[in-house]
């Protein structure tokens, strides 16, 4: 069995999609965009940006903008096989791989953030903070790919809330 420890956390989700619908929506500006983020951009290796419907490739930059939340996420793509594994750099130094697994009438997902800093700040804010955004994020994912449907708050404005981030759960 796994030991639990705050350097690092998996969360798995059944989602009854395709693998190639399920890549897509990590894989490129335009499907991420539509379940978890209110703007992606992606950059190729030589710094130019790729087109909404490109998917992304070991070596590309990312800038992520989320509703309710006026910061960015930068980071770079280290993994990406066109098909069912992506591993990113997120929460820097921390990391995030995804990866998918064709289970038939589902497609098995499990996000593990990894290489988590074990300092307070660091437990609190990336441990914490990522380990229910992403359990909220998979389940919004989810409903989204099977149901059509959206959970994230997009019509209150939340950022002037101090603690939002931690305190509603469909942020």
């Amino acid at each position: 069995m796994e030991k639990l420890s705050f350097d690092s956390f998996t969360k798995k989700i059944y989602i009854k999609t395709s693998l190639e619908k399920l890549y897509w929506s990590w894989a490129t500006s335009e499907g991420i965009s539509t379940w978890f983020l209110s703007k992606a951009q992606y950059f190729d290796a030589a710094g130019q940006p790729r087109n909404l419907d490109e998917q992304i490739q070991a070596g590309d930059a990312y800038i992520w903008e989320w509703h309710n939340w006026d910061g960015q996420e930068k980071g770079t793509v280290l993994k990406a096989n066109g098909t069912d594994c992506i591993e990113i750099v997120f929460a820097d130094p921390s990391k995030v791989s995804i990866t998918l697994e064709d289970k038939g009438t589902a497609v098995l997902l499990t996000l593990k953030q990894y290489d988590i800093p074990t300092d307070e700040e660091s437990m609190l804010n990336i441990h914490h903070g990522c380990s229910n955004g992403w359990t909220f994020w998979l389940a919004n994912l989810k409903a989204y790919l099977e149901h059509g449907i959206l959970l994230n708050e997009t019509e209150f404005d939340l950022r002037d809330i101090p603690l939002a981030g931690f305190q509603f759960v469909n942020m």
